[in-house]
């Protein structure tokens, strides 16, 4: 079975069509067809049903589909391992929820794109538990986390900053003048929120809730910026990672309330599954990564 002809049959999944897999390809249409054919006469089944001007895998195309993206990632990761560290090559697949993506993510990939222009980074956002799971099913080669510390013996998880967390609010807010915020000073508050399935959201309810306190005036966001920008405008406050809202906090745009986040305490971490092969570039990655992570606990720490 030539890797060629494997190639083949998954840009005609990719692009739907033996007329779009050859032009993306730059074969002859009639050299699209023998390889399929090839293919066929090898597994002694046929892969594709044409139905009018659409093909839809077949049965056997269908199962022949995930040995084929794992034979393919194999033989890039094997060409990329023989190349020089000057030649690293290839395409790196990151998750990271909004957080890290938008505020500790781009320093890192601006010195990795300047030293390893060849290497592809493809960004995917998702929440934590979600990332997870793409590890999980190896559609992600790292993930960075912001949660508390957790084992999964399929994951290699390793902390690189614990995080600090601010409950933000308008800088003529009430609360703001208080020495310490207690649970119970939000019981009439508009809390705005992440969406569900954020981790410190749930930490944030949880502590709320065991202290017998369920706020009723709640807005959910899409976004931090607009959970930010909302509670410039006076909607309410809102628990925030204190890396997000650094620069809002120093210019006098939002204040921080004197509130304990010891419950809410969470770390920025990298996982990649624990069995599969680390490539060049991702060993690469993972160098440049911890090295900011010095940089990061550094600053903390001043």
């Amino acid at each position: 079975m030539e890797s060629r002809h494997l190639h083949t049959f998954l840009t005609v999944v990719e692009t739907g069509s033996f007329t779009r897999a050859a032009l993306k390809l730059d074969y002859a249409q009639s050299s699209i067809t023998a390889q399929i054919q090839a293919l066929e006469t090898e597994l002694e089944a046929p892969l594709f049903d044409r139905i009018g001007k659409k093909i839809i895998l077949t049965d056997a195309g269908r199962r022949l589909l995930p040995f084929a993206q794992e034979i393919s990632k194999m033989h890039t990761l094997a060409k990329d391992a023989l190349r020089s560290e000057e030649e690293i090559a290839g395409t790196l697949v990151i998750g990271a929820p909004e957080s890290l993506a938008a505020f500790r993510l781009p320093g890192i990939i601006r010195e990795y794109r300047k030293r390893y222009p060849k290497v592809k980074i493809i960004l995917k956002p998702g929440l934590c538990w979600e990332l997870s799971g793409l590890l999980h099913s190896g559609e992600l080669d790292l993930a960075f986390l912001m949660q508390p510390e957790t084992e999964d013996k399929d994951l290699h998880k390793e902390i690189l900053i614990d995080e600090k967390m601010a409950l933000v609010a308008p800088v003529d807010h009430p609360l703001a003048s208080l020495e310490v915020v207690e649970p119970f000073h939000l019981k009439d508050e508009t809390i705005l929120n992440t969406e569900p399935g954020c981790t410190y959201r749930t930490l944030f309810e949880r502590h709320l809730n065991s202290h017998g306190v369920f706020p009723e005036f709640n807005l959910e966001f899409w976004s931090i910026e607009a959970i930010k920008q909302c509670v410039m405008a006076g909607l309410g406050i809102s628990l925030l990672p204190l890396v997000t809202v650094q620069n809002e906090l120093r210019d006098g745009k939002l204040a921080k309330l004197a509130w304990d986040d010891t419950p809410q305490r969470i770390a920025t971490q990298i996982a990649y599954h624990a069995k599969k092969w680390k490539s060049p570039a991702l060993d690469e990655f993972l160098l440049i990564t911890r090295r900011h992570a010095v940089k990061w606990r550094q600053e903390d720490s001043l």
